[in-house]
């Protein structure tokens, strides 16, 4: 476990990559082909967060938006064209009712969480998937905040490995993962290249590994007082120096 510095206020960021210029993940950044469009959806207090993903998230897959607010007035006016509610998957943060068979990796589930049969055609379908980010309770009022994400299909993910989070971040559940991991982890999935998932978390291994590591601490000048009084003791020295000097004579 390791503690986690508070940004300063004058600590410039990184123009790109949004981070503390120490903290920085642009060298890391490899950008990914992805046929499925991805947008996120971030609360604005997560934008603040240092350990936060959905820039990452964004500068690693090509095909993807990242939008800032509380509330849009519906799909179009975010895309800025004509969509297809039904091609569309958001991830759903409702509970889900599971069966005797385990739940699948990724599935689309009904209004009342129930899985549907018809999953791997809906999920084959998809123009596009919607991501909200921010904590457990900003990411539920993204979705009261925004009622044309019950027009969306519904989708719940399965994964089965533990976030890079570990103790950086607390979080409301073990099965929890950032929102880098969910939108790599989906996008993986929906276009059956599981290598994508890795690659796309290089970024966010190296800002973790980057806290971890011990910052080295600025050289300060001294302080004006510090001077004076170092200048003070010097002057103080001088005649005691010169008497001896006499004597010696």
């Amino acid at each position: 476990m390791f503690l986690l510095p508070r940004p300063t206020m004058h600590a410039e960021p990184c123009p790109t990559c949004l981070k503390p210029m120490h903290l920085c993940v642009c060298e890391a950044v490899e950008p990914i082909d992805n046929a499925v469009f991805l947008l996120i959806l971030q609360h604005p207090q997560e934008k603040r967060e240092t350990l936060g993903t959905a820039q990452i998230a964004h500068l690693q897959f090509k095909n993807s938006a990242l939008k800032v607010g509380l509330s849009w007035s519906n799909l179009k006016r975010i895309l800025g064209r004509e969509v297809d509610y039904k091609r569309w998957g958001v991830l759903y943060l409702g509970p889900v009712k599971q069966g005797a068979a385990p739940l699948p990796e990724v599935s689309v589930v009904d209004k009342g969480g129930v899985p549907q049969k018809d999953s791997e055609l809906v999920l084959g379908d998809l123009e596009g998937v919607i991501v909200l980010d921010g904590t457990w309770s900003q990411a539920k009022t993204l979705w009261w905040r925004n009622p044309w994400l019950l027009k969306c299909r519904r989708i719940v993910l399965n994964p089965q490995f533990r976030s890079l989070y570990g103790q950086a971040r607390k979080e409301p559940r073990r099965d929890s993962v950032s929102t880098l991991e969910a939108a790599a982890f989906l996008l993986s999935r929906l276009e059956a290249e599981p290598a994508v998932l890795d690659r796309a978390l290089k970024p966010f291994a190296l800002l973790l590994k980057k806290l971890r590591a011990p910052r080295p601490r600025p050289v300060l000048p001294p302080r004006p007082e510090a001077a004076e009084t170092v200048a003070d003791q010097a002057a103080d020295q001088a005649p005691n120096q010169a008497q001896d000097q006499d004597g010696a004579e």
